[in-house]
């Protein structure tokens, strides 16, 4: 029988406050309390953590093997033996201990994550997310950061993120402060970062359901649904009747084009919990992405009468362009703009859409003043310096040169299936593409946005340190990369090619940045750049409340900016690959619709088809802004709408300069 007494408190006490310091001693002091008190549990314990301070690991083993079947009641033994095991790479041994460890204790939180990560070792996804849950249930998150929760708390948001980095620099391998940095970058719309934080999170902790689902969540927001669902299928099934992974399921299958069971998961939802805003507002873009307009005014009525002061649920209803709102619906959102409460993003929603309230009435003072108020509130948020992004636009004059381009003729793959379309947002490149996917051979996806994240993807790994970033990290690819690069794009965009057309369009307009870029890895895609005229596309940016990425378009000045930045990027491309961009001028296509698709299809060797003069009869799912306005003929009203506003345009104007009269003949 074991037995206790001052002596014996008084040398355990002492080898605990030398382990650390001195192993030797401290195991020393234990052998002598386990030769007096054989079997004795701290004791032992005691001596294996000395064992093991010193490297002596077999040894350890053998003291907590012999411990484990003294005291098989003690489920700490088997913690300590099978964390032990999984140091040194006994797994499976490790992954038998641990599991008798919380047979024994179900609430050894401890043990409970070291099975989830073995678990993943071995492959078993489903048992390491519920081993993490099980410890996530007893572990309350990010405990051990309480000066950073104080700090979110109390909105000290960048004082929290220095405190997350040097916890980060101290230890490397803390989940939990990797976790609360990226939800601080993607605070701040910097989704990029927070994926790769996300991920890096996942890899020390592949069980925690928190970070798989804030990384779907930064993946969808980057428009990356395909990466997404991977996710979201381990989440759901861990946890099927989850609300939010739901929720963002049927989100990613809009993105994926699949809106029947969108429709279908966002409908459940929103009956499941009627009084839910957002259920609502999901089922609504979800029936406006097929083109039931009529259901997603229902829907998006239905989020303001669970919340009245949703500016985004009012705000999609002007966003559907079509749409106008009665006298009450305007009564109502100015009311809600009264509110003391209501929260800035609410207000900048409730004020775009006033704004496009007035702007149908012909109010259009009124209008730009709400367009005005929202915009400003919009653009404290985000951090944007017009200059810098002007001066990297306008990097890639210095690298694409007539002579790099030529030392690099013939790289990239050959494949002729991809057509970018590009240019600015607003300037119709939404009905080039419709008028484009109405073509047999051609089908059109949605905004891809594989391109711009291999931009990144090149800045950050291509380019070694203090070399510089992206495009001056292209100097650094190879011709097995630029081919790498192609291959690689086709592989990833095959899904959307649900038709199995010969061509395919992928339309974002900001890739316009990477002409050269795609020139290199694709070096027959085509390449349509879609112009407006400067004013009004311009105001049109100004006019629309982008839900992410247009940094540039909240401030005239700024917009008109990046125009120029724009033009001048495109221009040189002009004169070191001539020929090889196609301009489509909007104003021409209105005008002349049968000669500028002639034109179109001719560039991109498509024989002429009636069906793209018919682009509105395409029921296919569109998912821009212009969702609606494609499904109509081609109209010319909105040529010189923005002549309206003109008085309160000039900061727009005199950004521009000498654009407005060079166009369209010399741009």
């Amino acid at each position: 029988m074991t037995t206790f007494d001052a002596e014996t408190d008084f040398k355990l006490v002492r080898a605990a406050a030398l382990l650390d310091q001195d192993a030797a001693n401290a195991g020393q002091l234990a052998q002598q309390i386990l030769a007096a008190n054989p079997g004795h549990l701290e004791a032992g314990l005691l001596l294996a953590r000395a064992c093991v301070r010193q490297q002596q690991l077999e040894q350890a083993v053998t003291i907590l093997a012999a411990l484990a079947e003294a005291r098989p009641e003690q489920a700490m033994v088997r913690w300590e033996l099978g964390r032990l095991l999984a140091e040194m790479g006994r797994r499976a041994d490790a992954t038998v201990m641990l599991e008798a460890a919380v047979g024994l204790e179900p609430r050894l939180a401890g043990a409970w994550r070291e099975l989830s990560r073995l678990y993943a070792a071995a492959g078993d996804a489903p048992r390491c997310d519920a081993a993490y849950a099980r410890y996530a249930a007893l572990v309350p998150a990010d405990a051990h950061l309480g000066d950073v929760v104080q700090a979110l708390a109390l909105g000290r948001k960048a004082h929290a993120e220095r405190l997350l980095q040097g916890r980060l620099a101290a230890s490397p391998q803390d989940a939990d402060a990797l976790y609360l940095l990226a939800t601080l970058a993607g605070e701040r719309e910097d989704f990029v970062r927070a994926a790769e934080l996300l991920t890096e999170c996942l890899r020390i902790e592949p069980g925690s359901a928190r970070a798989r689902f804030a990384l779907a969540s930064s993946l969808h927001a980057q428009q990356r649904p395909a990466l997404v669902l991977p996710h979201l299928d381990r989440l759901l099934a861990l946890d099927p009747r989850h609300r939010e992974y739901r929720a963002l399921l049927g989100s990613t299958l809009t993105i994926l084009g699949d809106t029947a069971r969108a429709i279908a998961i966002q409908r459940e939802l929103a009956q499941e919990e009627p009084g839910n805003a957002f259920a609502w507002l999901s089922l609504g873009h979800a029936l406006r992405a097929n083109g039931d307009f009529d259901a997603a005014v229902a829907a998006y009525r239905q989020s303001v009468a669970a919340r009245s002061s949703y500016g985004e649920a009012w705000f999609s209803l002007a966003n559907m362009k079509t749409f106008r709102y009665t006298p009450a619906d305007v009564a109502a959102m100015r009311s809600e703009l009264q509110r003391t409460d209501l929260g800035d993003e609410d207000r900048w929603h409730l004020e775009f859409a006033l704004g496009k309230a007035a702007e149908d009435d012909a109010r259009y003072e009124e209008s730009f003043t709400h367009y005005a108020s929202g915009n400003r509130l919009r653009r404290s948020y985000v951090n944007y310096d017009s200059a810098a992004v002007a001066a990297q636009l306008l990097r890639s004059t210095d690298v694409y040169t007539p002579e790099f381009l030529a030392a690099r003729q013939g790289w990239g793959c050959p494949a002729p299936d991809p057509i970018f379309v590009v240019g600015l947002p607003r300037s119709g490149s939404t009905l080039v593409e419709q008028i484009l996917a109405s073509h047999s051979s051609v089908e059109g996806t949605r905004e891809l946005p594989d391109v711009p994240a291999f931009a990144n993807e090149l800045g950050a790994r291509i380019a070694p340190p203090g070399e510089g970033c992206y495009p001056d990290s292209i100097r650094l690819l190879t011709a097995q990369q630029a081919r790498a690069y192609g291959e690689r794009y086709l592989s990833q965009t095959r899904p959307y090619r649900v038709r199995g057309a010969a061509h395919f369009v992928d339309k974002i307009p900001n890739n316009f940045v990477n002409t050269g870029f795609i020139h290199l890895m694709l070096p027959n895609a085509r390449i349509i750049d879609v112009r407006r005229h400067p004013m009004a596309c311009g105001f049109a940016g100004f006019k629309q409340l982008f839900k992410l990425g247009c940094w540039f378009s909240y401030s005239l000045e700024e917009i008109g900016h990046y125009y120029r930045a724009y033009t001048q990027l495109m221009a040189h491309f002009d004169r070191v690959l001539p020929g090889r961009v196609l301009r489509v001028h909007y104003e021409r296509l209105v005008a002349d619709p049968e000669a500028q698709v002639r034109r179109l299809l001719e560039y991109c060797r498509l024989p002429f088809e009636e069906s793209c003069l018919r682009f509105h009869e395409n029921r296919r799912v569109v998912q821009t802004a212009s969702s609606e306005q494609v499904r109509l003929p081609i109209y010319t009203e909105a040529l010189d709408h923005w002549r309206h506003y003109e008085p309160w345009l000039v900061p727009l104007r005199t950004a521009l300069g000498d654009v407005v009269e060079r166009y369209p003949d010399d741009l």
